[in-house]
């Protein structure tokens, strides 16, 4: 059969931001992932354009969230005609597959006759990559239609706040985005959810978790105007309150920036990005004036739930960060497989240095577990050329980024790990996190989320203080005793309930 794949079309679009046009690979490929957790909370996966279908295919990457399971393909298809049936299908995820999967030579030896789900003959083909965390999960087959609309807008319908579950089983807010509604009712993170009337009384989180209740119970459908009724405890202080789904955008940076003073010498700069999405070009570079304006050479950026974004925002972050000391160097390049190293010459970043960059000597960035592609892209870029630490716990890991390859005429759309993003020494390879290179400091401490963000009495931000003040870890996490950061807990609990369950390839459970 013919390769159905979708071939980028080379036209000339704008990317509306400064009213030049650019080719579609300068627009298209500034895409750098969502984490959709219904916001672009943004991880490293990118994708190729749509149009039609050719037997060769010059993709161009966009990202996107990843996420397999959200409007995938079953292999059904509305036409009747056999190119969109599972036979095509399957043809279809194994000719795409040997050309431009990144590890194609290491694909499993499975028949194809063997599968009736192309989904589940893609994950069959890919298990020796998800067995070891380079590909775990990353590649997968949606609809087009599904792919597509995540892209339209970062808004979700929510009530607007992250949670976690604490080892004491507590819920607590660990985000909410200003101006939401829960924002509006009072929320803040350090909050412990207790209650929710459902609509026939309080029952406790406890009670609901222990009964098994869905998330779409608890909380309500993903539709404007669902409400319910929280009791939220902190100390002695009680809170109840309606609050109502709404279409929301949340702020890209959580909270403002801010200067936070030393003695005897130039203040420290904070800032919290939660997202790579546009509009948080207009405040990075805001900030950056008023740190340059404030002499500021140190600072600290937290990134500790930030899963990616848009490669256009994390080249501004460079930009606005390493440009000066870094002018016209490599920043980072896609390194594709063996059968399209052709490709990769054309698909570098360079550092340029604008009117508002400024030149910090060192950056504590905060991390975790669920920060992630877009993130780590811009920590790793900057490493050569900045001195950087890691405050918190290890990155998650998504050192690679996808195409999206599209089966002619039908609504099937197949996003394969094509490539592995290296910065501009040449240095990848972090597929179980930045610290697990061996090439990073990682000073450990608590998500404090009891404190809020930029409260110099917060764990992750105090310890960077130290970090700054000294040079030194107080505690410095050594390599034997680094854990997974993809385990999750199981068990006869909702999976609403689980903790260490926000991963940059599917949707956020924690986004409410």
């Amino acid at each position: 059969m013919d390769e159905r794949a979708a071939k980028t079309q080379q036209e000339t679009v704008s990317d509306g931001s400064d009213g030049e046009t650019h080719s579609a690979w300068d627009s298209v490929m500034r895409l750098l992932n969502p984490i959709v957790c219904g916001i672009l909370l943004l991880s490293l996966v990118a994708c190729g354009g749509g149009g039609s279908g050719s037997s060769s295919v010059t993709p161009e990457p966009i990202a996107d969230n990843g996420g397999g399971g959200d409007g995938a393909s079953d292999g059904s298809s509305d036409s009747t005609d056999d190119s969109c049936g599972v036979p095509a299908q399957l043809d279809f995820v194994e000719q795409v597959s040997q050309s431009w999967y990144l590890w194609f030579d290491e694909l499993a030896a499975v028949d194809k006759a063997d599968f009736t789900d192309p989904e589940a003959y893609l994950d069959a083909l890919t298990a020796p990559l998800a067995a070891d965390l380079r590909d775990p999960g990353f590649s997968y087959l949606t609809s087009i239609s599904a792919d597509e609309a995540r892209f339209t807008s970062g808004a979700y319908i929510g009530f607007g706040f992250r949670y976690t579950i604490t080892g004491a089983n507590q819920f607590i807010m660990i985000d909410v985005f200003e101006g939401s509604p829960a924002h509006d009712a009072g929320f803040r993170r350090g909050w412990e959810l207790l209650a929710i009337d459902l609509g026939t009384g309080f029952e406790t989180m406890t009670a609901l978790r222990d009964r098994g209740a869905t998330s779409e119970e608890v909380f309500g459908t993903s539709d404007v105007g669902v409400e319910r009724l929280f009791r939220l405890g902190k100390a002695d202080t009680l809170l109840e309150a309606v609050v109502a789904k709404v279409e929301l955008d949340p702020p890209a940076l959580a909270g403002e920036p801010l200067l936070l003073a030393r003695p005897g010498n130039s203040p420290v700069a904070y800032l919290n990005l939660r997202q790579f999405i546009l509009s948080a070009n207009d405040p990075l570079s805001s900030a950056s004036q008023t740190f340059a304006d404030a002499g500021v050479t140190d600072m600290v950026v937290d990134l500790r739930y930030n899963g990616g974004g848009l490669l256009s925002v994390a080249d501004n972050m460079m930009d606005l960060l390493g440009g000066g000391v870094a002018d016209g160097a490599l920043s980072f390049q896609l390194s594709h497989n063996s059968q399209h190293t052709e490709e990769d010459a054309n698909q570098q970043g360079f550092f340029n240095e604008l009117a508002n960059t400024m030149t910090p000597q060192r950056i504590a960035f905060i991390t975790s577990g669920s920060t992630a592609s877009a993130s780590e892209l811009v920590i790793n870029a900057l490493d050569p050329h900045i001195e950087v630490v890691l405050i918190g716990a290890d990155t998650y890991g998504k050192a690679v980024g996808q195409y999206a390859f599209d089966l002619e005429q039908c609504d099937v759309r197949l996003r394969l790990t094509a490539f592995e993003i290296v910065n501009g020494e040449g240095q990848g390879g972090y597929y179980t996190g930045l610290y697990d290179t061996g090439r990073f400091t990682l000073c450990s401490a608590q998500d404090d989320i009891f404190n809020g963000f930029g409260d110099p009495q917060e764990a992750s931000l105090a310890a960077a203080m130290d970090w700054l003040a000294t040079g030194t870890c107080q505690t410095e996490r050594s390599l034997n005793v680094k854990q997974s950061q993809r385990a999750t807990t199981r068990g006869a609990v909702p999976a609403w309930w689980r903790a260490n369950t926000v991963r940059p390839d599917r949707l956020d459970p924690t986004l409410k």
